[in-house]
C-alpha cells in the first residue's frame, strides 16, 4: 500500500527548477502574460495581457470601484485583493481613476466587476504559467 502512495506522488523537482518556475508565476502576476512569454507560450501570453488589459481599461473608463488596501470589511478586503491580482494593471488603474468611482450607476457597477474578474483571471494565468514551468500537464 505505502508503494502505490509513493507512486502516484509527483517526480521530486530539484530546488533549481522550482525557483524558475516561482519566478516565472510571479512574472506573470505582476505583468499578465510575462509568464508564458518566458516559456514562449506566444498566444496565451498575448490573450493574458490582452484579456486582463481591455477588462482594467473598461473597469476604469466606466469608473468602477478600484478598491484601496485600507477596506473597511471584509468584502473590501477581497475587492483589493481581486483587483490586485492584475499585478501592474492595478497601478495603472489606480492612477486613471481621477474622479474616482461611480457605483450609483449600473457602469459604475459593472466596472467594479471587470476589474475584480482581471484581477482573477490574471491570478489564474500566473498559476498556469507556474504550474507549465514546473513541467504539469499545461
Amino acid at each position: 500500500m505505502a508503494d502505490e502512495t509513493a507512486t502516484l506522488a509527483a517526480p521530486p523537482q530539484d530546488s533549481r527548477s522550482e525557483t524558475i518556475a516561482f519566478v516565472i508565476g510571479a512574472a506573470g502576476w505582476l505583468v499578465p502574460g510575462l509568464g508564458h512569454v518566458l516559456m514562449k507560450m506566444w498566444g496565451r501570453a498575448a490573450a493574458c495581457f490582452l484579456t486582463v488589459g481591455i477588462l482594467v481599461i473598461l473597469g476604469t473608463a466606466m469608473r468602477g470601484n478600484v478598491f484601496s488596501s485600507s477596506g473597511s470589511d471584509a468584502f473590501d478586503s477581497l475587492g483589493y485583493l481581486a483587483d490586485l491580482g492584475t499585478g501592474t494593471f492595478y497601478f495603472v488603474a489606480r492612477s486613471l481613476e481621477t474622479k474616482g468611482p461611480d457605483v450609483s450607476h449600473a457602469g459604475g457597477d459593472y466596472g467594479t466587476r471587470f476589474l475584480a474578474a482581471a484581477g482573477v483571471l490574471n491570478l489564474l494565468a500566473a498559476l498556469h504559467a507556474y504550474e507549465a514551468a514546473r513541467g504539469r500537464k499545461a
